[in-house]
């Protein structure tokens, strides 16, 4: 479980030992901002499609790419239409999500044509939005993807 921050600086080390890594998108959000999620004082930073989550994110993806490990997402994040969008065009292919959600987000799956998104999310990550939520909204709704 890639769960705090220290863990990602350590791939190169840690890939040829390991069969998976599931990124704990909570718990690793939480440490990332410094911010107690449950906390309603400090609720409104806790945001995933932050582009500091999804750089950060971006890069594990990247530190895997061509190696013998399976990256996976566990976590709400990946159960919620808009985030798991996100996470599409990072790369990320394998999602633990509740069981409510597998039905919601394999619909999305199905609609996204993933080296499309990618683009987009390559694009929005090295010149960052003003509101990257807005932005992957605008870019489903363009293409008649729901994601609420």
């Amino acid at each position: 479980m890639l769960e705090v921050p220290s863990l990602a600086e350590m791939l190169d080390v840690l890939i040829p030992r390991i069969s998976f890594i599931s990124i704990g998108t909570n718990d690793l959000t939480q440490f990332l901002f410094a911010a107690d999620r449950a906390n309603p004082k400090l609720a409104e930073r806790y945001d995933w499609l932050s582009p500091a989550i999804l750089r950060f994110l971006k890069r594990v993806v990247a530190a895997t790419v061509g190696q013998p490990v399976q990256l996976g997402v566990c976590g709400e994040m990946g159960g919620r239409r808009l985030e798991a969008l996100a996470l599409i065009g990072l790369g990320i292919t394998r999602l633990s999500i509740t069981p409510a959600a597998v039905g919601p987000i394999k619909e999305l799956v199905r609609q996204v044509d993933t080296a499309e998104i990618a683009k987009a999310m390559s694009a929005w990550l090295a010149s960052p939005p003003p509101d990257m939520r807005a932005a992957l909204h605008k870019w489903a709704e363009e293409r008649g993807i729901e994601v609420e």
